[in-house]
């Protein structure tokens, strides 16, 4: 049984439909990516399954209890964390305070504190009382990151954590994912970079226009078919 499924899983805002059953799997222990052009539903899938939008009970399953109906801070209590797009820092709060937001509602115990965020991004413990959103672009990833795993989660979704950085802080900030994995949490990552995905996913599952268009492994996945799957497949 996967860790985490979503099942025939739809989303709206509004009148505009945005996922048309979509099925995704995750297993215990593996990373998966969501790769996808801009508006192919990513976000939305990363939001469905956090709880910031409500769906059918049985539309999302989390460590076989049926989760599609529950509230984002229900759904982080039970172990399921999200660094959303855009990093989402408190302005007012220092890099340690921000840090600390991610203590909210957790359970007891667990591998991530603050002591071992700070030996994951050394530069947070240097920047830890500078104000959150006084720190360069990767710099404020690595708080928000920091944020979702002081919950101490067994997923962790990342959604577009690469976006407007530098290719060698990207690269810094995704050295971080086995360490993540070695201490128990599995992944879920949205990219639109599809070199990133590959080198850091089990399992990769492409969008486009709100369904599911490929699926499968980084080795088993040709250049053409992901092409193809990611803009649709020429005339």
């Amino acid at each position: 049984m996967a860790l985490l499924s979503t099942h025939d899983l739809t989303a709206h805002y509004g009148d505009f439909q945005a996922l048309f059953g979509v099925d995704i799997d995750l297993n215990d222990g593996e990373t998966i990516a969501i790769i996808g052009a801009n508006g192919a539903g990513k976000t939305t899938l990363m939001r469905s399954i956090a709880g910031v939008l409500i769906n059918g009970r049985d539309t999302v399953s989390f460590n076989g209890d049926a989760i599609g109906n529950a509230t984002a801070d229900a759904i982080m209590a039970m172990g399921v964390a999200m660094v959303p797009e855009g990093r989402r820092l408190f302005p007012s709060l220092s890099v340690e305070e921000n840090l600390l937001i991610g203590t909210y509602g957790r359970k007891n115990g667990g591998h991530w504190n603050l002591d071992t965020v700070y030996d994951l991004f050394p530069i947070l413990k240097e920047r830890r009382n500078n104000p959150g959103t006084a720190l360069s672009g990767g710099q404020q990833q690595m708080v928000a990151i920091g944020r979702a795993l002081m919950s101490n989660p067994r997923v962790l979704l990342c959604d577009e954590i690469s976006l407007g950085l530098a290719p060698v802080v990207i690269r810094d900030i995704y050295k971080a994912v086995p360490k993540i994995k070695e201490a128990g949490a599995s992944l879920i990552v949205v990219e639109q970079d599809i070199g990133q995905a590959m080198q850091v996913a089990d399992r990769v599952y492409c969008m486009m226009e709100g369904r599911v268009t490929l699926s499968g492994t980084p080795a088993t996945l040709s250049r053409d078919a992901i092409h193809d799957a990611y803009f649709g497949a020429a005339a």
